[in-house]
């Protein structure tokens, strides 16, 4: 097979982490890093499944193999190079996220997002299921600063317990609108049917949740969906790979049809820089075992480019 990566300069030792971003093991300390890439296979699971999404931050690595001589070449999803002049980004590697220990798991992970955090830097945390963004938002209130939640994601995650998992894929904005620092919460993207009951609904929309389906983004765009979120404060953004549809993402476990495009992703993730300061990004699951032919794993590289280039372009 072709290796594109040769063409390309890639080296095979930078390749292990993202991009060929340089590695840490400080968490970015020494590096001065602005920009923190963390990998957090696993937190608190289900036993039904298991961790079906552990070895999504290695596939999502590999898949940018390719590329990792040419941080500088012109992304133009961004219309500049990934990382402007004099911005940092490193990759810390995975947290040792033992799925058969989930409390050792989810303070690993707060831990780790605090430390980066705690000296102004920004967190990306590659899941892994969705249950790792709860103690990713946990750590999110040792700034004393109010957060607003944006979730782009096709499932909205509202329900109390799952098999009597209160901290699991299912419930974390739940448990994010019980954080005393969450304020906002924005949800975009939900479509088909998920493990949301009607009172799940009903009482996220008590908690002053506004949604965007995906339905409602492709018949009026993502302007409303911004306009939803305060101008000039601290933002999360929750991503779950499948708010894309499964013609761009097939990689998870909960495919349907009619999820958002790639543009609508960049478009959102522009705005979203514009609208106010993201300070942490949550990207999970995404699961190998479902992708086909590596394209979900290259679509979830080229969003982590984004993602990163667009962190870095805030300043």
């Amino acid at each position: 097979m072709v290796d594109i990566g040769r063409m390309f300069g890639a080296d095979p030792a930078a390749a292990a982490r993202f991009m060929g971003l340089p590695g840490t093991s400080t968490l970015g300390a020494r590096e001065g890093a602005g920009i923190v890439l963390i990998g957090a296979p696993s937190a608190t699971l289900y036993a039904s499944v298991g961790a079906y999404c552990a070895e999504a931050p290695a596939a999502i690595r590999a898949a940018a193999a390719a590329y990792a001589a040419n941080l500088g070449h012109v992304n133009f999803d961004l219309g500049r190079p990934i990382l402007p002049a004099g911005r940092v980004a490193v990759d810390a590697g995975d947290l040792p996220c033992d799925p058969a220990r989930p409390a050792e798991a989810r303070a690993l992970i707060a831990q780790a997002v605090g430390a980066v955090v705690g000296r102004g830097a920004v967190p990306i945390v590659i899941g892994g299921d969705d249950s790792v963004q709860i103690p990713m938002l946990e750590a999110l209130g040792r700034t004393g600063r109010p957060l607003s939640i944006v979730q782009i994601d096709a499932h909205i995650d509202w329900r109390e317990e799952v098999q009597g998992e209160r901290l699991g894929l299912s419930s974390t904005m739940r448990r994010a609108a019980e954080m005393a620092h969450v304020g906002t919460m924005v949800q975009i993207g939900a479509r088909a049917i998920g493990s949301a009951r009607p009172a799940d609904l009903e009482d996220a929309r008590a908690r002053g949740v506004r949604f965007f389906t995906a339905a409602a983004i492709a018949r009026e765009g993502i302007g409303p969906a911004l306009a939803a979120v305060p101008a000039g404060g601290d933002i999360a953004i929750c991503f779950d790979f499948d708010a894309l549809d499964p013609a761009v993402m097939p990689a998870v476990i909960g495919r349907a049809a009619g999820g958002l495009g790639y543009g609508d992703w960049l478009g959102l993730i522009e705005g979203l820089a514009a609208r106010g300061r993201i300070v942490a990004c949550g990207m999970v699951e995404f699961m190998p075992a479902r992708d086909i032919d590596g394209m979900g794993a290259m679509v979830a590289a080229q969003a982590l480019s984004a993602m990163i280039g667009t962190i870095a372009g805030q300043g």
